[in-house]
């Protein structure tokens, strides 16, 4: 009975957040035109690093592109999910969040619905990328049914990371403080990570830091399943990793939310 009371409390926090998105067409269009711009001035201005041997060799791909696709679905991701805190801090200023925590709700319901809406604009998007990165030339090796294990990755790391961007929301107060610090984790987490280069041409100190990045095993089983195949040994421990991930930001984010004050 509880955890239908919190899903259906759930439901109504994200229909309204979707609802707020779908009149926001600036939004809507930057959220597709970003990754597409990542992908042609990317993946073309890289492309020449595979005319070198050793370089194709780390990369495993003759195709700077299909390297780089996994990278851009889960860069997008990150910055979808990471800014998603900055509803929670204009709702506490216009006043509807004081509503939200004391309306006959469950308060995990805020944040559960929240990061359920920002998971799935996320959603759109990484299908957008999968579907321009197909007509640019990009195969996947496992084929659709790879790409809904993509799909799958991607959701629960987006659910964590804007389970922690709503946790962070819930203790600053002002856009300023909160885009500082979100702005201070997401570029050391993206050069700190596989996303963009392979662990392999990294110094060994940052090899080392890219190995427990979590965007690094997010990545990896999207590149294995771009690149390789069914690779389980590569995609079991990223997989794993992202539900854990997942759970613990989202449980943290329902304890901040439930400790707020009126």
């Amino acid at each position: 009975m509880k955890l239908c009371t919190l899903l259906t409390d759930s439901y109504w926090v994200f229909w309204r957040e979707m609802k707020r998105l779908l009149v926001q067409r600036a939004r809507i269009a930057i959220a597709g035109i970003q990754p597409l711009i990542w992908l042609i001035l990317m993946g073309n201005a890289m492309g020449g690093l595979t005319a070198n041997p050793a370089t194709y060799r780390l990369l495993g791909t003759e195709n700077y592109l299909e390297f780089m696709t996994p990278g851009i679905m889960i860069m997008s991701t990150l910055f979808g999910g990471i800014f998603g805190g900055i509803s929670v801090i204009w709702d506490r200023r216009t006043g509807f969040l004081n509503k939200m925590l004391a309306a006959p709700i469950k308060r995990a319901a805020i944040p559960v619905g929240k990061i359920t809406a920002i998971t799935l604009q996320s959603a759109f998007q990484v299908t957008f990328i999968a579907a321009i990165a197909a007509a640019m030339g990009v195969k996947f090796a496992t084929g659709v049914p790879g790409f809904f294990l993509i799909l799958c990755i991607m959701i629960l790391f987006s659910y964590g990371i804007a389970g922690v961007s709503l946790a962070l929301a819930s203790v600053l107060r002002s856009h300023e403080a909160l885009m500082a610090v979100t702005n201070l984790l997401t570029l050391p987490m993206v050069f700190a990570s596989n996303a963009i280069f392979p662990r392999e041409a990294m110094p060994a100190w940052l090899k080392a830091i890219a190995t427990y990045n979590p965007l690094t095993y997010a990545v990896t089983p999207l590149r294995t399943l771009v690149l390789e195949g069914w690779v389980w040994e590569k995609i079991w421990p990223g997989l794993l990793a992202m539900g854990f991930f997942a759970a613990a930001a989202v449980a943290i984010s329902a304890r901040q939310f439930a400790r707020s004050e009126v």
